[in-house]
């Protein structure tokens, strides 16, 4: 697809440089999100070893390519090596962001916590991406699916004993979400008072703010939260029809009719007269008061149909629908690739993949794959260069493995 024409060259955070202390999904995620708007991410690896989605199976290594795309890699030896925390801390005072995704105390441990950042400049803003934010729990290991467990999630999603993870780290991915739109706000209001600040997002309390909806449910009504598998289908919310239902060739289709509107225009649509014109269903809170039997009928109406005709029909009557899709079916999906939301990411030694763009679009800029996702220390002369650090220097590091 073509660039917008009014669109700039210019991304909005050009000009903002981060280093980025993280591994495999929360801090990689931060990270990108800053680098595809524009942002020169520099991603602090530990030499030899690196992000430690680098060396996992194939499958799993192939996110490394999708969430470290736009960012430039620096190997420093920040554990054993007091000349390597030097330079880190030489590299913070030339940058605006720090994101920390390691275990509580870690960074702080290296003596390189935002306390002593901070002294050494002031206007750091420092991103904590860890399981929990400060309180009784904070120094507890966590992870994605754990913040699922214990914050009802996934007590939520699988059925009564057998809670299910979300398919996808979605934890990981919305605690970093958070996380930089209160970065994006403390380069603000830096930008009024020049100093910077610490910001902590937790995998813990954003699971927590995911099932707010129920604790305002539980508040109302005072009734214990049920799994969704026990809500029957279509009751969760106040429509009549919201369901999923199978067509003639075995596939599944979600249908949404959540106006007046739509149940008219999809009774004509499939030439339900007799249900138009039945006073029972003439408003929502009648079709509500039908879910016994309302959506058995028109199951039996769309099983007359192929999948294909269905979404024809549905979206020819402006009706929301959804067909049922697994993950690797959208690589085809006609809407992505004709908005160019996919980007053509090289994965070494496997060719391309079509793997996503960040879900938004704007009418002053076009963010695309600026560079793959960097070798391990692949620009740590570079960067260090940048620095000011002469080559002699940057050479005596590299022998003594401070870095590589």
């Amino acid at each position: 697809m073509l660039a917008n024409p009014t669109t700039t060259t210019a991304l909005p955070l050009e000009g903002i440089r981060v280093l980025e202390l993280g591994h495999i999904i929360a801090g990689p995620s931060a990270g990108l999100l800053l680098a595809d708007l524009g942002a020169d991410v520099i991603k602090v690896e530990r030499p030899g070893e690196g992000d430690q989605s680098r060396t996992m199976p194939a499958g799993t290594s192939a996110n490394f390519h999708f969430l470290n795309r736009n960012k430039r890699s620096i190997a420093i030896d920040l554990k054993g090596s007091a000349d390597g925390r030097a330079l880190f801390l030489r590299l913070a005072a030339a940058s605006d962001v720090v994101i920390d995704n390691f275990a509580h105390g870690a960074v702080e441990g290296l003596g390189l916590g935002y306390e002593v950042l901070a002294r050494a400049h002031p206007g750091i803003i420092y991103l904590a991406l860890k399981g929990f934010l400060p309180g009784p729990y904070e120094a507890r290991p966590f992870l994605d699916e754990l913040a699922q467990m214990s914050a009802g999630l996934a007590f939520m999603t699988g059925p009564r004993g057998q809670p299910l993870r979300v398919g996808a780290s979605i934890v990981d991915v919305g605690a970093a979400a958070y996380g930089v739109i209160a970065v994006l706000a403390a380069l603000h209001q830096r930008a009024e008072t020049g100093r910077g600040q610490k910001i902590t997002s937790g995998l813990y309390e954003t699971t927590v703010f995911w099932v707010g909806q129920w604790l305002a449910q539980y508040a109302a009504t005072g009734e214990p939260s049920v799994p969704m598998p026990e809500i029957r289908q279509g009751t969760r919310l106040g429509w009549g029809v919201y369901h999923l239902f199978a067509a003639a060739d075995g596939e599944q289709i979600f249908i949404g009719v959540t106006s007046n509107g739509h149940w008219e225009r999809f009774c004509a649509e499939f030439g339900l007269k007799e249900l138009l014109a039945d006073e029972r269903l003439d408003d929502n809170a009648k079709r509500v008061a039908a879910r016994d039997w309302l959506p058995g009928r028109i199951a039996e109406e769309m099983r007359r149909y192929p999948s294909g005709e269905l979404s024809e029909r549905l979206e020819r009557a402006r009706v929301p629908f959804a067909p049922l899709r697994r993950p690797d079916q959208l690589v085809d999906d006609p809407h992505l690739n004709a908005a160019g939301q996919f980007v053509a990411t090289p994965l070494p030694g496997l060719g391309t993949a079509k793997l996503p763009k960040l879900p938004v679009r704007s009418s002053a800029f076009e963010m695309g794959l600026r560079r793959p996702a960097p070798g391990l220390g692949g620009h740590t002369r570079e960067v260090l260069e940048e620095l000011g650090l002469p080559r002699d220097e940057i050479d005596a590091l590299a022998s003594r493995r401070v870095i590589a």
